[in-house]
């Protein structure tokens, strides 16, 4: 009997993941993860590890519409367990190891593979370690950011494990204070980052005019305070007579 998950996303990405059933004190065995693009458009396929000296992939799959691919779990070989999470990255171009880049889920200067951390994007993550009596488990996360939707679907599993991830397009609902665009206008990722930093804009942009409007009431402030001055001045001077009969002014009270 195998033990497998299909992860898709519906409009977006879809993965599948295969591997023997075992129990917490059984040796680690390999799984499958097949992957499913049904996003419309191509997809270069990301994963990023936990510092937990899990490997981290190379050789990762680019997916046009409607096509899938399959990668084996490096479960077997040290450290003897595997955890991270795969993503979707979009809108990439440019050449492989130096000008490459995507628009959504960014990782770095590599086609294939990741070299950075990913930038906010749809996450299916995993938990793959037969040391662990909570393993294996899966999970979809939009917590950071929401792209595509992802839905990760167990096949032949032993036990009773249910489908995750949410196969609606959540993107129309956003608050646009958080969403990015594609050139054409449709909505294209949506981020607390982007939120944050539009806020943050917007606040820097108020903090701005705000000190724009107190320089400028403060020179209306001196100029007042020069002419009430000039005023007090001129009111404050008092007539006398000079010797030789004209009348002269001297100020009193400055």
């Amino acid at each position: 009997m195998t033990r497998r998950w299909t992860v898709a996303a519906l409009l977006a990405v879809a993965m599948a993941v295969t591997g023997a059933g075992f129990s917490a004190a059984a040796a680690a065995i390999n799984h499958t993860v097949t992957f499913v693009n049904q996003t419309g458009q191509t997809v270069w396929i990301g994963s990023t590890v936990n510092a937990d000296r899990s490997v981290n992939f190379a050789g990762l799959p680019t997916l046009a519409n409607g096509q899938s691919a399959t990668i084996t779990i490096p479960e077997t070989t040290d450290p003897g367990h595997w955890r991270g999470k795969f993503f979707a990255r979009q809108g990439c171009s440019g050449n492989s190891g130096s000008s490459f880049h995507c628009q959504v889920a960014d990782c770095g200067p590599y086609a294939d593979r990741c070299s950075l951390g990913e930038q906010p994007a749809s996450l299916a993550e995993f938990n793959f370690d037969s040391s662990d009596g909570l393993a294996p488990w899966y999970d979809v996360s939009y917590v950071n950011a929401f792209s595509v939707p992802i839905t990760i679907e167990p096949v032949n599993a032993t036990t009773s494990c249910g489908t995750a991830g949410c196969p609606e397009n959540l993107l129309p609902y956003c608050p646009s204070a958080y969403l990015q665009h594609w050139p054409d206008g449709r909505p294209m990722n949506a981020s607390i980052r982007t939120g944050t930093r539009k806020r943050t804009t917007a606040t820097r942009s108020n903090r701005t005019a705000r000190r724009r409007t107190r320089g400028r009431n403060k020179t209306r402030s001196l100029a007042t305070r020069s002419f009430i001055s000039a005023t007090r001045a001129t009111a404050s001077e008092s007539p006398s007579i000079r010797s030789d009969g004209q009348p002269s002014f001297s100020p009193k009270g400055w």
